[in-house]
């Protein structure tokens, strides 16, 4: 049995630069990642002080964690991206280098965007949390 999963945009919300307002997932398994880090095999920081470095490393991290338990970017239904900036330039451009990595098809769905003053790592900019509905 195939999973449904539904993206809505409503017709009286605004409209998303390529994500969705809502998604729907019918019934059942989910998978609920960490928050996917800039962090190699053995726990270090890549890409200190380049923020496209760094999502390229989280893009990386979380292909390789849906994989393990068998999915991809097109079975994530709610995505939280966390970008170490107050400057909205930065956060755009941190949008469109995920949106256009591999990882792009999991920000079509829910998804979040927030500028935060630090994240958990000494040096981090970026983080990526997401949750899939995994295929049957």
């Amino acid at each position: 049995m195939t999973q449904k999963i539904t993206r809505i945009n409503p017709e009286h919300l605004h409209k998303t630069p390529g994500y969705h307002h809502i998604t729907v997932v019918e019934a059942g398994r989910t998978a609920h990642l960490a928050g996917q880090c800039p962090l190699d095999r053995n726990g270090d920081l890549v890409g200190a002080g380049s923020l496209e470095k760094q999502i390229d490393q989280v893009v990386a991290n979380a292909v390789t964690a849906l994989a393990a338990v068998g999915a991809g970017p097109h079975h994530v239904v709610r995505s939280v991206i966390y970008v170490v900036s107050d400057q909205r330039e930065l956060l755009a451009a941190a949008w469109r280098r995920l949106t256009e990595s591999e990882l792009g098809p999991a920000f079509t769905t829910a998804s979040t965007l927030l500028g935060v003053a630090q994240l958990g790592f000494p040096g981090q900019l970026v983080e990526v949390d997401l949750t899939a509905a995994l295929p049957d």
